[in-house]
């Protein structure tokens, strides 16, 4: 069995598709972080535009994300830091690195993002 993307040590089917199965099984905004990054190893788009707050949800880029998420080859994921974010948290913040192949080099996306709390579940709001 391989190791789930979002760099744990359990398998997909043990990690993040759970979560991609029932969001409510994020239990922290990481958890849901993660599942987003994995979403993205996996192009995903139908649980990246579930897991994305209703008033920032980039709808009309889904096919573009998608896309973009095909055509990059995924490395991993690296958790910085998190506030918040817990269980019994309304909202928190992650910061973390992806890394990918793209273009012949390696490129990273470093972001400081929020999630809340939208319908009893955690969701992307956006970059801080």
């Amino acid at each position: 069995m391989t190791k789930c993307p979002c760099g744990t040590a359990k398998t997909y089917a043990d990690c993040c598709e759970l979560i991609h199965r029932n969001i409510h099984n994020a239990k922290t905004a990481e958890d849901l972080m993660r599942s987003r990054y994995t979403a993205f190893v996996l192009a995903n788009g139908v649980y990246l535009m579930k897991s994305h707050h209703s008033t920032t949800r980039p709808v009309h880029e889904k096919e573009e994300i998608v896309a973009w998420a095909k055509s990059v080859q995924w490395i991993r994921l690296e958790v910085l830091g998190t506030t918040k974010g817990g269980s019994n948290d309304k909202k928190g913040t992650v910061h973390f690195k992806a890394y990918f192949f793209e273009g012949g080099i390696v490129q990273t996306i470093e972001e400081h993002s929020l999630f809340e709390r939208e319908e009893e579940h955690w969701v992307y709001v956006g970059a801080m």
